[in-house]
């Protein structure tokens, strides 16, 4: 017996007020149904689709490989949509069916584990995840006999007075055994107040007729859905935590995790330090010891052990073994510094390769440059890589010293231990072991000050 898969997200989501698919706005760098279906393949299910509706092509080009879709055509309702993922299943003979929405970001395998074993275990018709909530407002109850057994599903706006009372919810998540799943869908019908086919009917159905109905009582906060953007910001705090709460685990030190903004893609080594306002995206990878923060803005990053980088954005840029950065520092893409090495205060850096235990201290911009080992960028220092058509680069030797307020006018070559004079201009190759200069002869004009205050005294006199 296998287990086959309907994540269920055609509907439109029209409190998020957003032309994105509902369950295509991330939470914590992935998309919510991403987090579904990573939750169902970690289950071992043997097919996964996913119900869209018929305009999400953005959706259904997102899905991974060995995750199907289907397209709902028309919007009927939750039974209709699982009748939709069945005619695309084919067959579903001899399987139990998962459905689940796309919306659930933070539900865990371990939780569909347990609702499968349960349902396998009771031999049930349909299995189905339930929580309690003080208050359960326009949420499915789920109905009970008097001694405690499930006997179907009420819609909020279909209750009695009585049923509303209940506070044992139904959280939309089910495990049904295939062929009778397929018998009770057929005799669905629309006639309640949505006017659609109603996926809960099939436990009413079962319940009728005195099928085995199980339930599996799971946190309120790991079923619940999202449908407007103040539920996705709860969501993905709720996520944001659990991450956190993961890597302090493995022995990452966190001065604040309430300021800590993890993506689910980073990797970060024990011993790394993060403190309030750091935010980690993409493919990010931190290393042992390294100190990140405050306020410090990394993606598709990587930082060296024991590098210190804080008030920095780093975007597609590797920072090395003991380097530090910052503070108000931007490294963009292709930026590299190599081991202890220094990009400091009011530092912009693109397409840099920075060598080992080179700096470039303050007030610099370095846009597609080689810098050697050991070299020093005084402050003021600006590579003229553009010249309005193409880049050009620039190479800086080994030990060299440029000078403050040095513009160095690329394609040009700095040699190794070369000296450039501050205030410079340097348009051609500088050799080894060189001082370039290129200034104008300074020129001195005596009295200047009493000259100028006598002219001004003259033009207030005549006005």
């Amino acid at each position: 017996m296998g287990v086959r898969v309907a994540i269920l997200a055609a509907g439109q989501g029209t409190r998020m007020k957003s032309n994105i698919p509902k369950v295509m706005h991330r939470v914590a760098g992935r998309t919510m149904v991403g987090w579904v279906i990573e939750a169902v393949r970690d289950i071992g299910a043997d097919h996964i689709t996913v119900v869209t509706a018929p305009a999400a092509d953005d959706l259904r080009s997102y899905l991974p490989e060995g995750v199907s879709s289907c397209i709902q055509a028309e919007q009927l309702g939750t039974g209709h949509a699982v009748q939709v993922a069945l005619d695309h299943f084919g067959s579903v003979e001899g399987d139990d069916v998962l459905v689940l929405p796309g919306d659930t970001p933070l539900l865990r395998a371990e939780t569909l584990r347990e609702l499968i074993d349960a349902h396998v275990e009771g031999d049930s018709a349909a299995t189905m995840l339930t929580t309690r909530l003080t208050d359960p407002s326009g949420y499915g109850r789920v109905l009970r006999d008097r001694d405690g057994s499930v006997t179907g599903i009420v819609e909020h706006r279909d209750a009695a007075p009585e049923q509303l009372a209940v506070d044992e919810v139904n959280a939309a998540i089910y495990v049904f055994d295939g062929p009778r799943l397929t018998d009770a869908l057929g005799r669905l019908d629309r006639d309640n107040a949505q006017d659609e086919y109603y996926l809960p009917d099939v436990v009413a159905l079962f319940g009728a007729e005195g099928l085995p109905i199980n339930a599996v009582r799971a946190d309120e906060e790991e079923v619940s859905g999202v449908n407007s953007q103040g539920q996705l910001a709860e969501i993905s705090r709720a996520m944001r935590h659990r991450i956190n709460e993961e890597w302090m685990g493995r022995g990452v030190w966190m001065a604040d995790p309430d300021q800590v903004f993890i993506e689910a893609t980073v990797q970060l080594n024990a011993g790394a330090r993060l403190y309030p306002g750091v935010h980690l995206e993409g493919t990010t990878e931190i290393g042992e010891g390294a100190q990140i923060g405050p306020d410090s803005y990394i993606v598709d990053g990587k930082v060296g052990s024991d590098a210190h980088v804080w008030y920095a954005v780093v975007r597609q840029a590797e920072i090395g073994t003991g380097a530090e950065v910052g503070p108000y520092v931007s490294l963009r893409p292709g930026t590299v510094l190599g081991a202890r090495s220094k990009a400091g205060t009011f530092v912009e850096m693109k397409n840099a390769v920075i060598g080992e235990k080179s700096k470039v201290p303050h007030l610099a911009y370095m846009g597609d440059v080689e810098v050697g080992v050991g070299a020093n960028i005084g402050a003021g220092t600006i590579t003229v890589n553009y010249d309005g058509f193409d880049k050009h680069r620039t190479v800086i030797g080994d030990g060299a010293r440029i000078g403050s307020d040095t513009m160095l006018v690329a394609p040009v070559t700095i040699g190794e231990k070369a000296y450039t004079g501050a205030g410079s201009t340097i348009s051609r190759d500088v050799a080894d072991g060189a001082l370039a200069v290129e200034r104008s002869q300074q020129k001195e004009i005596p009295g200047y000050a009493a000259k100028r205050e006598a002219r001004n005294r003259r033009k207030l006199e005549e006005s």
